[in-house]
């Protein structure tokens, strides 16, 4: 059973030099204008001029590991978009890669790790990183695009977002050795050794918090603790496995800097069964795939935590009307309430037409002050 620690006290303070700060409101479930909207893999493959940047950069991870780089592709779908965050370019992966676990990416093959973690030594030999000698690169990245991000005056467009991957997710990739269809390896791991994959999770709980800490240190200004792959879990498993672990990750990190409010967003795939056990884990905010009816979910969640999301990524496939007709769908479901963020329900598939995230974008927009103009 976990503590519920959604009655901490809350930091009502946004940052203050934000010429944009819808998206921290909303966080916040404070009264907004309008809906924000950001999206997951926002600067990814389906931009041309991302693809550009990552051949000159020379791979993936020649882009990500580079500030400049990093800090130019974090900001290229603000140039084409009027989106309310900016989300730091990075990958989940950057941790057990600061593990040793030899990390590449191969084309058309995803994440492959050199060194999977299977026995009771390579449990033994894992160690919390040091973030600032080994993710130095990630808080570079955090400063220049604060700067990059910040005009003349003093006033910056939109916040920026820090994230991880979960301690469970990260444990996935680092037990299978890369991506996976049924997730095997690491199941069996759980249920005949559950012993080495509490040791894995008491690892990257503590990887996870120091991370994000020295996201937020350096200029994170929202944090997002992605659990990509909690919904493979068993119901039982996922709270001792992933849940538990994600409520210790929150009960570590800075809630406050610089006098300012930092919340947090959690976002498993496939959890929205366990969203009121989700809400109770201390976070700001729980996003939600496209499987959950927001309306009810918001009723579920009350006025614990903001709700990220939830529209279905394939929706941007299809014409501009229907893609404007879903957009007020998912709006209509939340109703005129404090407390949303538009997203989709997972990351922006690589092949998604750019102009139709532009149609959902401005729908997202225009539709939401009507609502809250009607509800005033």
């Amino acid at each position: 059973m976990l503590p519920n620690l959604g009655a901490i006290s809350r930091i009502p303070h946004v940052a203050h030099n934000l010429l944009n700060d819808t998206f921290l409101r909303a966080l916040l479930r404070q009264p907004t204008e309008y809906t924000p909207i950001w999206l997951m893999r926002q600067a990814g493959r389906y931009l041309p001029e991302y693809n550009a940047t990552r051949s000159r950069a020379g791979s993936f991870l020649g882009l990500a590991k580079n500030p400049d780089y990093a800090t130019e592709v974090t900001l290229q779908p603000l140039e084409r978009y009027p989106l309310d965050a900016a989300i730091l370019f990075s990958d989940i992966l950057t941790i057990p890669d600061a593990m040793g676990l030899g990390l590449s990416f191969q084309a058309g093959e995803g994440p492959k790790f050199a060194h999977p973690v299977r026995t009771e030594e390579d449990v033994a030999r894992l160690a919390v990183p040091d973030i600032g000698a080994t993710l130095g690169y990630v808080t570079d990245a955090v400063r220049e695009i604060r700067r990059a991000l910040t005009n003349a005056e003093g006033r910056q467009r939109v916040p920026l977002i820090g994230f991880s991957g979960s301690p469970w997710t990260l444990a996935c990739y680092m037990v299978e050795g890369g991506g996976s269809d049924d997730f095997r390896t690491v199941k069996s791991m759980l249920y005949a050794r559950p012993d080495l994959m509490q040791r894995i999770l008491e690892v990257n709980a503590q990887a996870v918090a120091a991370y994000l800490n020295a996201q937020i240190e350096a200029g994170a200004q929202a944090v997002m603790i992605f659990d990509t792959w909690g919904g493979a879990l068993a119901d039982g498993a996922y709270q001792r496995f992933s849940l538990a672990w994600i409520a210790r990750v929150v009960a570590q990190l800075k809630r406050e800097h610089d006098g300012e409010r930092v919340p947090v967003i959690t976002f498993t795939k496939g959890g929205g069964l366990w969203l009121d056990e989700i809400a109770n884990t201390g976070v700001d905010a729980v996003g939600l795939d496209w499987t959950v009816n927001l309306g009810r979910a918001r009723e579920l969640a009350g006025d614990r935590v903001a709700l990220q999301g939830n529209l279905d990524p394939t929706v941007l496939f299809a014409s501009p009307a229907a893609i404007r007709e879903q957009a007020r769908a998912v709006l209509d479901s939340f109703g005129a309430h404090s407390g949303h963020v538009f997203n989709l329900g997972h990351g922006i598939s690589q092949f998604t037409p750019p102009e139709n995230v532009a149609e959902l974008v401005d729908e997202v927009h225009r539709y939401s002050r009507t609502i809250r103009a009607v509800g005033a």
